[in-house]
């Protein structure tokens, strides 16, 4: 457990860091910008940084082994880029910040059961489904906060989905490219691939930001703040953390995402909070407890 306490705390801080984005988007989308606006300039912005530091490096290669290998960076670049976050930003247009969070938050439930037919190794034992589940009611009572009424909107809670079926496939395709290729390179791939993804949206859809709407000093903070921080750093750390605690070890730290989440939103869109809060966020640690602790022990 000691020996990988870094990897639990970089894991910690990516999701503490990715539960704050969904405040920023939010902002940023009441400021005029779209859904595919924010991903495009966050992913300029994490492209840019992560070539600069590739060509700084010796060894830098721009493809990857062969025809194969750069079709799965294509599907990472897809579904952990484009389409991800189109569907998680266009969902926040048709549904709350709370329904978005509550169905991307459990991916790791979506994760785990798409990744267990192909993968041996990354199987649940029933001991971590039942961890995991209680983590699933710790969010629950986290994102609902009290109300247990959701306010259903069929087309937002189905982008909602989406992303996260996405992030499920994401984490699939991660387990071999992360495998055969270092995190640098794979990491640039999602970003370079997710913009060109973006071509054909752009062709039917021709719509450019705004000027006034991303040059402010609101706009470019978060802008900077997605791009550099929670796209660039964020992107490394967890592909980075994937390799040394598997998949489903790491995914299961997206369960942290509503937390932080809520308490964002107390802060800046004074939503509500209650001692649901420290209900839910106690079983998401008993549930995150009980499926690593047995992860680990198989591990041993």
């Amino acid at each position: 457990m000691q020996s990988k306490f870094k990897y639990y705390l970089v894991a910690f801080l990516v999701v503490t860091v990715w539960g704050s984005t969904f405040v920023s988007t939010k902002l940023l989308l009441l400021n005029g910008l779209s859904p595919a606006h924010i991903f495009t300039l966050r992913f300029i912005i994490a492209y840019i940084l992560l070539l600069a530091v590739s060509l700084s490096r010796r060894g830098h290669r721009w493809l990857a082994t062969n025809a194969k290998d750069e079709l799965l960076m294509l599907g990472l670049g897809v579904t952990g880029g484009s389409l991800y976050f189109l569907t998680e930003n266009a969902a926040m247009n048709y549904t709350t910040t709370t329904n978005t969070s509550l169905i991307v938050c459990m991916c790791p439930l979506f994760a785990s059961l798409l990744i267990s037919p192909f993968y041996r190794s990354e199987r649940m034992s029933c001991f971590q489904v039942v961890g995991s589940l209680v983590a699933a009611a710790g969010v629950t009572l986290v994102v609902l906060n009290g109300r247990f009424v959701l306010n259903l909107s069929p087309k937002g809670d189905a982008l909602a989905f989406a992303a996260c079926l996405c992030w499920a496939i994401y984490s699939l395709l991660l387990i071999p490219a992360s495998k055969r290729y270092n995190t640098l390179f794979i990491t640039r791939k999602v970003f370079g691939y997710g913009l060109l993804s973006m071509i054909p949206y752009y062709i039917a859809c021709p719509d450019l930001p705004p000027m006034e709407a991303v040059f402010n000093p609101m706009s470019i903070f978060h802008l900077l703040f997605l791009g550099c921080i929670a796209s660039t750093a964020c992107f490394l750390a967890w592909n980075w953390v994937v390799r040394r605690l598997g998949v489903i070890v790491t995914t299961n730290f997206v369960y942290f995402n509503p937390v932080v989440t809520i308490v964002c939103a107390w802060l800046v869109l004074n939503e509500r909070i209650t001692i649901w809060l420290i209900i839910g966020t106690i079983l998401i640690l008993a549930g995150m407890y009980m499926a690593d602790r047995r992860a680990s022990g198989q591990a041993a």
